[in-house]
């Protein structure tokens, strides 16, 4: 199982990493983060396949994913 790594303060919630997840597991969260954005979270984790589309789509690079 893939593991998958938000840096939260990093994200501005601009949800290209939502559109690109092909299992559709990302969402926004209800907390904001330092900066003020609502900040991308996993809300599946067990059904995360380790595709990193979410990561190559990031234009912040805040999110890791290890396989």
């Amino acid at each position: 199982m893939a593991k998958l790594v938000i840096n939260e303060e990093r994200c501005k919630g601009c949800e290209l990493c939502i559109s690109a997840c092909p299992k559709k597991i990302l969402g926004l969260s209800e907390k904001i983060n330092v900066q003020g954005y609502h900040f991308v979270e996993l809300k599946e984790p067990e059904n995360c396949i380790g595709c990193a589309f979410c990561a190559r789509t990031c234009p912040d690079v805040a999110i890791e994913v290890y396989k």
